[in-house]
């Protein structure tokens, strides 16, 4: 039995990065912790249930969700994370990319949210959490399969919020700017010698883009701000979490013409 204000969570991808420090501040929380994980784990945290769990796998998916309800009885929070990223110039990127792509940053979410839905709506309560990124918000060149995913949980989890709201489920969406993770060295890209032929500042450009991840902020600011959300009785529809500059991005494509907003972003990519 929990003690009150303690939470089941379930947290996919919590190998590295967002989902290990997600874990790691909601486990010192004392919550109850899943999270699921693809890859052999290193340094596994103390007092967090891993379960491992390919999320493309319908059948793996629905086992891990069965397991933790039946463990626990239910789940309060449920935080989607998986996620990877293909570079490349759209043009160049192969429907094989396309598909693996929203597969994993897509598809997963659903996989996951068809299993978990139902036992939040039995449970009349609920809080879903889904890893969006700035780039589900704005269409950043060379990353346009990335950002096509993203606007897809975006839309997904605009009309789930509606649906599940006179249950009590809440539905946030979480949007971070750059961060220092394996995300950069763990992304695909389109080789540098084709890309460059046909889009001579495609290197350049993804050069600009890694540095500005490897030197934004730490994965452990993220966690810190989940653990005080997953608390909120009345979570806020989307959370930005970035620098002052990339919030102040978001606001422009709002206030500013297409045309005007689009000639800034590629301007800032080098285009």
């Amino acid at each position: 039995m929990l003690k009150k204000g303690l939470m089941v969570i379930l947290i996919t991808g919590i190998s590295s990065g967002f989902g290990r420090a997600m874990a790691k501040c909601l486990s010192e929380d004392r919550h109850t912790v899943y999270g699921t994980h693809r890859r052999e784990l290193e340094h596994p945290l103390p007092n967090v249930s891993y379960l491992r769990c390919e999320a493309t796998d319908n059948e793996q998916v629905e086992q891990v969700v069965k397991r933790v309800i039946e463990e626990c009885g239910r789940i309060d929070v449920f935080i989607n994370n998986a996620g990877m990223g293909i570079a490349g110039p759209l043009e160049l990127c192969t429907l094989e990319d396309a598909q693996r792509q929203m597969d994993v940053n897509w598809m997963a979410m659903v996989r996951f949210l068809h299993h978990v839905v139902p036992q939040m709506r039995a449970q009349r309560s609920g809080k879903i959490l889904c890893i969006s990124s700035i780039g589900g918000l704005i269409g950043l060149p060379f990353q346009g399969l990335y950002s096509a995913s993203k606007f897809a949980v975006e839309g997904y989890c605009e009309a789930l919020r509606l649906e599940l709201k006179e249950f009590g489920i809440k539905v946030s969406v979480i949007e971070p700017g750059d961060f220092a993770t394996a995300f950069t060295t763990n992304r695909k890209s389109i080789p540098v010698e084709l890309a460059e032929e046909a889009y001579p500042r495609y290197t350049a450009s993804l050069k600009g883009i890694e540095k500005d991840e490897m030197t934004g902020l730490k994965p452990e600011y993220l966690g810190k701000k989940v653990a005080k959300l997953v608390k909120k009785k009345r979570p806020a529809y989307n959370y930005i979490i970035s620098s002052p500059l990339q919030k102040l991005a978001v606001i422009l494509k709002t206030l500013l013409p297409r045309r005007l907003f689009a000639w800034i972003l590629g301007k800032f990519y080098g285009l």
